[in-house]
């Protein structure tokens, strides 16, 4: 297959850093544009580095802020532009956060967790779009917690609640609790996100959201106060003994196996672990989605939330 430009978000540490790496090394002969909030450069050298190639590149994008996002995005299009970067054939979507309060906001005034994690790929994906030639595909990474399920959870993460795009996007008091709800939130929501997609995308490119189940030791919680990322890294680590869980290498190699051989599976399916699963049954609405991605567009193109959330209370 001739050479192809692959775009990666949420590959600096963790699970993420080890699937690229193992991506590299197995398609040496692909272009891999690597965002990342600081350092790009830096960590395309690292990551060339570690693996032998030179096909990489790093570009600064703070998917905080709508403006770098947009930034980066030029640059990525500057060079498939000028035939300096292969034919785009893949984005990975796996940037994505979580913190310790709804209140936290993004540069244009949004709350964090749903700015970051749904729609800077928005507008990631939405910016890239006709650039995609196929075959071609784009993973999204979700999460099972947007089952809202004990079992899922086991009772870490309260279940989603959806609310109007406008709502979700409103900074607003709430503490852990709400934050680790409006995770959950942003992870059903990517889901609606890749229904949308797969029906806007040509035949030739597939859309993918992926769980990766839970991943210790990931640094994931790093910006959680001491005691809190203390507690909740063991309970990673207790449901990897569980049977649960999976190390970032195993992770790692689960993904990119996925990437590479099983992304055969029918578009804007939900990949758990590589699995053609169905998601949770409040994950299918198509009203829904539509709305994410017409309010999206909305969101990302004003620049600042027009609407004030009230509290969302349990």
């Amino acid at each position: 297959m001739d050479s192809r430009t692959i775009v990666l978000t949420g590959v600096t540490r963790g699970f993420g850093r080890e699937a690229v790496e193992l991506l590299v090394r197995e398609r040496p002969q692909d272009h891999y544009v690597v965002l990342a909030r600081r350092g790009g450069e830096r960590l395309a050298a690292e990551l060339a580095e570690a693996t032998g190639a030179s096909g990489i590149t790093g570009v600064d994008c703070d998917l905080a802020s709508l403006s770098g996002t947009r930034r980066a995005v030029k640059e990525i299009l500057r060079g498939l532009g000028s035939g300096q970067l292969p034919p785009l054939g893949g984005y990975l979507g796996n940037a994505g956060l979580t913190v310790t309060t709804t209140g936290q906001r993004t540069a244009d005034g949004y709350e964090m967790t749903f700015g970051v994690n749904v729609l800077s790929h928005y507008l990631l994906v939405r910016e890239l779009l006709p650039r995609f030639t196929g075959p071609g595909w784009i993973v999204l990474t979700s999460s099972d917690c947007h089952f809202g399920q004990f079992r899922h959870t086991l009772g870490a993460t309260p279940p989603p609640r959806w609310a109007t795009p406008a709502r979700l996007a409103a900074p607003r008091a709430g503490g852990a609790r709400e934050a680790g709800r409006a995770y959950a939130t942003s992870k059903l929501g990517v889901i609606y996100l890749t229904h949308a997609l797969a029906r806007r995308l040509p035949d030739s490119v597939g859309v993918y959201s992926y769980n990766p189940a839970l991943v210790a030791g990931t640094g994931f919680f790093r910006h959680a106060p001491g005691p809190v990322r203390r507690v909740l890294n063991g309970f990673f680590q207790l449901q990897r003994f569980l049977g649960r869980g999976m190390t970032p290498q195993q992770a790692g190699a689960r993904l990119t196996g996925t990437i590479l051989t099983g992304l055969t599976a029918r578009t804007g399916a939900y990949l758990d672990r590589g699995r053609d699963v169905p998601s949770s049954p409040e994950s299918y609405d198509e009203a829904r989605e539509e709305e994410l991605w017409r309010e999206a567009a909305r969101l990302v193109d004003a620049g600042r939330p027009t609407e004030q959330a009230d509290i969302l209370t349990e």
